[in-house]
């Protein structure tokens, strides 16, 4: 992209020398195809022309004016419009007066090329459009042609709708000696000390230039209340003319190739005024350097226009004027009761370096505007080398009773380094806006040399409260001495502060004045920042509180997360949703508190919390504030190496710890720390807290049950069976089928199988039991006989008694 600037310079400044040169023939000369008549030399009178309807068409085969000259239109005062083109194939360049007699719109098209020198101005009611488009299209179909000039023109009284570019749009360049705006610091008012040389339209009317190229260089284009657009074109295409009150905003094809736009040297887009104006600027890559800028004060009671920046590669803003005052700067105020410009920027690719800036105030009942920023890729880096407090920043803010704007990032990548910021703040009675980004990369890492950290923050040095500060990414890195977080340092209270990161969040290393840490807070300036700030030593607001929720969190070589009240305010709680939790080498979660109540600490781990190196989990409550809770559920927390879990307090209560956890490794409690890896929850010179620690582990005991002694009627378990009962037998050998004791270990060496062919038994009903009977009388024995078994049997007289048969094998069979 630095090349393509670079080749565009180079470009340019051959074109500026070639035109120079041909400025010594400047003239306003007609081409013959209308009815223009041209006097004067050096300052041309331009009559005639071929009116239609309250349109006044003219055609030029030169259009250049000298410097200190002038090209006066001399049209009816009931001109609406007034078209110019030029055919004869030469660049216009103009550095004295164009003008035009009533409120008449002035259009001024040629193909081939404009620049604006340093002493060009205008003069006209209207608006003006100047253009290297080759036609300018009409509602009725027709067109106002500058490349074919063989047909007669249809000349129309309807009202423009476009600009027909060709294939290759020639450049359209602005020259000037650069502004002279003036500012105390980045948060002072903008002075706007007025330029001697600006190509300048009434109050409330459209200064657009429309072609390839665009290069202002010193340049000053100013349009209070009114519009400006630079639309810089690559290729052929129609941007549409849209009418509004201010006169003309540009609308663009989709697919349309687009081409640079530059602003250096001190070059400025001035809108401001009684309800400011609007600014957009269309092209390929966009870029502001040396102290170069949109300013939009706002000193009305109506809202401002909008501020919108589009480009196809890129925009950059770089550096600031030389000395150091203005950055490179995207700037919008309320200075009255009508609310600030929203800003606006989409790019695939956005670049601030050096102490550039885009800032949205504030500083009275007016509402701050909106910064609003899509871009694949942002980068801030750097400060200005000739100003330390000239740091590269992305700022909305409030020094009165109205709300700072919302600032908003959608993207894929965020980089912040070098000292670099991204804030809402308040300095008043109104709140600050809300800071929501949404990518899938941030890191926020570094200082520069003079101890200003990169930070994204939201902060309130007043009595108004601090909005919120979300962030959702994928990765999210804050690395040497970087902050995430919300400050409160006077009596309006501290912001939330939630985090998701879907991947992971790594927080390591120091810079020189701070750990990398994201934080929610409230803590005291220094003695000479309170004096810088003008605020006496209260604190008295509370800090918010601070959420994160990530697959794994790491933090490491003193990586902190924290919540904080320095003053008599509370801190505020600090909630950590995570499959992982890693702190190593002096890392360090925490709520804090000087005299008011120590925020509470829950972290709700699935999978590993493990501390180590003296890394700390703590709430700690000085002078008589109470000591926070800490709450942690995860199933495995590893301590090693003096790392300590602590609810401490000095004079108040000490917080209570509660852990549920499967099994604790190294960390022990302790009634006071030791060098050891410790629980503690101790208040100095007040009541301690308690420590709880749920243990949810596998008891062996909790799978036994104790059956019932009498699981029933044992009597009428077992039938009598068949009374040839030979060759049954009953063997109990070992344990057998017995269980064994649970308390003993368990032996595999065999596992019991049935290996029984059971068929059988589907094809036969089972035996029933039958119960014999008892005679009813005894009868005596007559007599005996030999069984087949041998043995020798009693038996009555069958004749004289009725005896039942012998229940036997047999006789059960036949039943």
């Amino acid at each position: 992209m630095k090349l393509a600037f670079i080749g565009f310079a180079v470009v340019g400044a051959i074109g500026i020398s070639t035109v120079c040169a041909r400025g010594v023939q400047a003239q306003v000369t007609p081409d013959g195809t209308l009815n223009t008549a041209v006097s004067g030399s050096n300052h041309y009178s331009i009559t005639n022309g071929a009116r239609v309807g309250n349109n006044l068409f003219h055609s030029f085969s030169q259009f250049s004016v000298p410097s200190n000259g002038s090209a006066v239109f001399n049209n009816a005062a009931d001109i609406q419009n007034i078209f110019s083109r030029v055919t004869g194939g030469n660049v216009s360049y103009i550095d004295g007066l164009i003008q035009a007699n009533g409120s008449a719109n002035l259009f001024l098209l040629n193909p081939s090329g404009i620049i604006f020198g340093k002493n060009a101005s205008l003069n006209i009611g209207g608006s003006f459009i100047g253009t290297t488009a080759n036609s300018i299209k009409f509602a009725d179909g027709s067109e106002f042609s500058a490349v074919d000039t063989t047909a007669k023109p249809l000349l129309t009284m309807t009202v423009p709708i476009g600009l027909q570019m060709g294939n290759h749009p020639a450049s359209i360049q602005v020259q000037g000696t650069g502004h002279s705006l003036d500012a105390t610091d980045s948060f002072s008012p903008v002075i706007p000390n007025s330029s001697s040389t600006k190509l300048q339209v009434q109050s409330g009317k459209t200064l657009a230039l429309v072609g390839g190229n665009i290069s202002l260089n010193g340049a000053t284009l100013s349009a209070a209340k009114g519009q400006i657009e630079l639309g810089s074109l690559g290729g052929a295409g129609v941007v549409s003319l849209v009418p509004i009150t201010q006169g003309y905003k540009l609308k663009y094809e989709q697919g349309q190739s687009f081409a640079d736009i530059q602003l250096v040297q001190k070059s400025l887009l001035d809108v401001s005024g009684f309800n400011s104006g609007a600014v957009q600027l269309q092209g390929r890559n966009i870029k502001f350097t040396d102290g170069s800028l949109i300013l939009s004060q706002n000193y009305g009671n109506l809202p401002s226009g909008d501020i919108n920046l589009q480009a196809s590669a890129a925009i950059a803003l770089i550096g600031t004027t030389p000395d150091a005052k203005i950055p490179s700067w995207i700037r919008a105020d309320a200075l009255g009761t009508g609310d600030s410009a929203n800003i606006s920027i989409i790019s695939p690719r956005l670049t601030l370096q050096e102490g550039s800036g885009i800032s949205n105030l504030t500083y009275g009942t007016a509402k701050g505007g909106n910064t609003q920023i899509q871009a694949a890729d942002i980068e801030l880096s750097g400060f200005s080398p000739l100003n330390p407090t000239g740091v590269t920043a992305i700022t909305t803010g409030t020094f009165g009773k109205g709300a700072a704007g919302d600032i908003v990032v959608n993207g894929n990548n965020l980089l912040m380094s070098g000292g670099a910021s991204l804030v809402s703040i308040t300095f008043g009675s109104g709140s600050t806006g809300k800071v929501i980004i949404r990518n899938k990369n941030t890191t926020v890492m570094g200082e520069n040399p003079f101890g200003v950290y990169s930070n994204m923050s939201i902060t309130t040095f007043a009595n108004g409260n601090a909005k919120d500060l979300r962030l959702d990414t994928g990765n999210l890195q804050v690395l040497n001495g970087g902050v995430i977080g919300s400050s409160a340092l006077f009596v309006g209270n501290g912001g939330n502060v939630q985090i998701n990161a879907s991947e992971a969040i790594a927080i390591s290393g120091r810079g020189s004045a701070n750990n990398s840490n994201i934080n929610s807070s409230a803590v005291r300036l220094s003695p000479q920042l309170s004096q810088l700030f003008g605020l006496p030593d209260i604190l008295t607001a509370n800090a918010g509180s601070l959420s994160i929720t990530t697959p794994k969190l790491t933090l490491t070589d003193g990586g902190t997360v924290t919540v904080t009240s320095q003053g008599t305010g509370n801190a505020g709680n600090l909630q950590i949703i995570a499959d992982q939790i890693q702190l190593k080498n002096q890392a360090l979660i925490q709520a804090q508190t000087e005299s008011g109540n120590g925020g509470d600490i829950s972290l709700q781990v699935k999978d590993v919390l493990l501390m180590r190196d003296q890394s700390q989990i703590t709430t700690t409550a000085g002078s008589k504030g109470n000591g926070g809770n800490i709450t942690i559920n995860s199933p495995i927390i590893v301590g090693l190496e003096n790392s300590d879990i602590t609810a401490n307090a000095f004079q108040g209560k000490g917080g209570n710890i509660n852990i549920t956890t499967q099994g604790i490794i190294g960390l022990e409690y302790s009634s006071q720390l030791t060098a050891e890896n410790n629980i503690t929850a101790s208040s100095e010179f007040g009541v301690n807290g308690t420590v709880q620690v749920n243990n949810v582990g596998i008891d062996p005991n909790s799978g036994l049950v104790e059956l019932p002694a009498n699981v029933s009627d044992s009597s009428q378990q077992i039938a009598s069976g068949c009374s040839n009962t030979n060759g049954s037998s009953f063997v109990a050998t070992g344990r057998g089928g017995i269980p064994q004791n649970p308390t003993q270990q368990l032996w595999g060496d065999r596992t019991w199988s049935d290996v029984r062919d059971i068929s059988a038994f589907h094809t036969t009903k089972p035996a029933q039991a039958q119960i014999s009977k008892f005679p009813e009388t005894l009868v005596q024995a007559t007599g005996w006989r030999r069984n087949t078994n041998g043995k020798i049997e009693l038996i009555a007289d069958i004749s004289s008694v009725n005896l039942a048969p012998s229940l036997t094998c047999a006789a059960v069979h036949k039943s």
